[in-house]
């Protein structure tokens, strides 16, 4: 067996054996425990929610899933049973050795860090093989605010080949839609992938729709109505989620060019997107936040359009203005063409 363990962990007791129970009973099987969270300050351990499975945006950025109430519910009755799950963090697994050599291990052609757990979950499950988090296994981990290393060209860059390289060679024409989200990906040099494909073909690896439908339902598939991507920005300041979602405020933050949280999307039915959230207006009043709610293309509070270089509300003369962004996030304001705060830039590329 092989366990890869992130150095910046302490394993909780008993972690070990649940692991290995698993894969014994089954060599196709790679497994990984909850990952709880060790403060990086003082090391103080807490316990993570075992109601949540891996998952990913069309980014192609890693995120955590909760399980809908009806799920939960149904695991009251058993709640040590294994978590099939579509993606694992990469930092903690345990896969039989053999097993591993067998698909391909590492794609040692990925460069330093990001990505590599998104190609190897949609490689095992491609490959006829399957991911569970495993309740009984728990082993504390250090979230770091910064990477000790370097990354050659900077981390951003790095992300974007790792990433490119996964969906070249597992994702088919759905790729299409991770270019979409992060329409600089498409000038990144990713290397030479001929040896992954033959893999993926001696390997018989089903095609990514099968990984769609069979494992991550719940990924939602982009609707065709979309037509632009990009950022939206001030200067150097792009529009960032901030790391927030349903309710959460919208901010500015340094441009980093590579997508994630400040990868927009603004399509014909007048949504600002962020995966499944949009832009709202919480009310028709000077100096209200802007708010990230759940998409639903029929909310008028939802509805934008770009008026030059505005971001104007359609049906209210309210414009989306920065100017107490470091206090209450972006807000909307009466409309001024002449107003700094009001001025926005579109790096907005056409979707394909």
């Amino acid at each position: 067996m092989l366990t890869f363990l992130d150095s910046h962990c302490e394993c909780n007791e008993g972690w070990l054996e649940p692991l290995l129970e698993r894969v014994v009973e089954d060599r196709t099987r790679v497994v990984s425990p909850i990952i709880d969270v060790l403060n990086m300050d003082n090391f103080h351990y807490a316990g993570a929610s075992a109601n949540l499975r891996g998952g990913f945006d069309w980014n192609l950025v890693f995120k955590w899933d909760y399980m809908t109430m009806a799920e939960i519910d149904k695991r009251r009755s058993n709640p040590i049973a294994p978590i099939r799950t579509p993606m694992i963090a990469g930092g903690l697994f345990l896969v039989e050795k053999k097993r591993f050599e067998e698909i391909g291990k590492y794609d040692i052609s990925m460069n330093v860090w990001g990505g590599e757990n998104l190609e190897i979950s949609f490689r095992v499950w491609q490959c006829h093989g399957s991911l569970e988090i495993i309740p009984c296994s728990r082993v504390g981990h250090v979230f770091r605010r910064q990477h000790p290393y370097t990354f050659p060209g900077g981390s951003g860059m790095v992300f974007a080949r790792n990433t490119r390289r996964a969906a070249e060679v597992w994702m088919d024409d759905y790729k299409s839609f991770y270019f979409a989200a992060v329409p600089s990906s498409k000038h990144v040099a990713y290397g030479d992938i001929r040896s992954r494909l033959l893999l993926r073909e001696k390997l018989k690896c089903r095609p990514f729709e099968w990984y769609l439908q069979n494992v991550y339902p719940q990924l939602k598939i982009p609707t065709k109505v979309a037509s632009k991507h990009g950022s939206i920005h001030q200067n150097d300041q792009c529009i960032d989620t901030l790391g927030h979602f349903e309710d959460g405020t919208i901010g500015l933050f340094t441009c980093h060019h590579s997508g994630g949280n400040q990868e927009w999307e603004l399509t014909k039915d007048y949504l600002v997107k962020h995966s499944g959230w949009c832009l709202t207006l919480t009310a028709a009043s000077s100096h209200y936040p802007v708010i990230l709610k759940i998409c639903d293309s029929s909310e008028e509070k939802q509805h934008w359009w770009l008026d030059g270089s505005l971001l104007h509300h359609k049906h209210h003369n309210f414009c989306l203005d920065s100017w107490q962004h470091h206090k209450h996030g972006l807000t909307v304001d009466q409309c001024d063409k002449s107003s700094d705060t009001q001025r926005w830039h579109f790096t907005l590329t056409a979707a394909t």
